[in-house]
């Protein structure tokens, strides 16, 4: 799931915007049919930042390994269950993440 959404530019955009607190950010898709939405972001909760340096460092790192702890720390802040290294399906860590940084908004 990470190494997916690492992939996303406009993810890593958004949220390298995100980091500076009162940005306003315009986002607009040439493939839908949508009006450009232009959002004001507020600072950014501690997910979302952990979120940011992850995938800042899967970007840049020249050491080949990138460990998830911080960004792992604060998932499991959000959702108790992910808590104790059990055996999660990765479409409730996509939910539980994406969700985490929505309500951070």
């Amino acid at each position: 799931v990470l190494q997916n959404l690492s992939q996303t530019p406009v993810l890593r955009e958004l949220l390298k915007e995100a980091k500076m607190p009162g940005t306003t950010v315009k986002i607009e898709s040439p493939e839908l049919s949508m009006e450009p939405q232009m959002i004001k972001l507020d600072q950014p909760g501690p997910l979302t930042l952990a979120m940011y340096q992850f995938l800042t460092e899967m970007q840049e790192t020249k050491k080949g390994v990138v460990t998830p702890k911080e960004l792992f720390a604060q998932v499991c802040k959000k959702a108790i269950r992910f808590k104790g290294y059990q055996q999660q399906d990765s479409h409730e860590l996509l939910r539980y993440l994406l969700d985490g940084m929505r309500a951070e908004e």
